[in-house]
């Protein structure tokens, strides 16, 4: 079975720094700490059992762009996501 995106808005609050986040469809982590949640099991289908804490451990810079790569400190799975426009790099810098 292909992998599918899934579009998905949902505003959170981080569980992390308490930053109330507005998500437009792609937001997968919080723009102030950059911590996320273990929520899918592909891109946007909220399919994971862990929700655990993602803990950003890496930052890369790939054809143009900021890649976050968070850890899962529940079950250690490692995922990239794309970093976006208003996220503060700082915080992992």
């Amino acid at each position: 079975m292909p992998r599918r995106f899934t579009r998905t808005r949902e505003d959170f609050r981080c569980e992390q720094c308490e930053t109330s986040v507005v998500g437009n469809g792609y937001t997968n982590h919080c723009p102030a700490c950059l911590w996320s949640k273990h929520v899918d099991q592909h891109p946007g289908d909220r399919a994971a059992t862990c929700r655990a804490p993602m803990q950003p451990i890496q930052l890369l810079y790939e054809h143009g762009e900021f890649i976050v790569v968070h850890r899962c400190t529940g079950c250690s799975a490692v995922r990239r996501n794309r970093a976006s426009d208003d996220d503060d790099l700082r915080a992992l810098m």
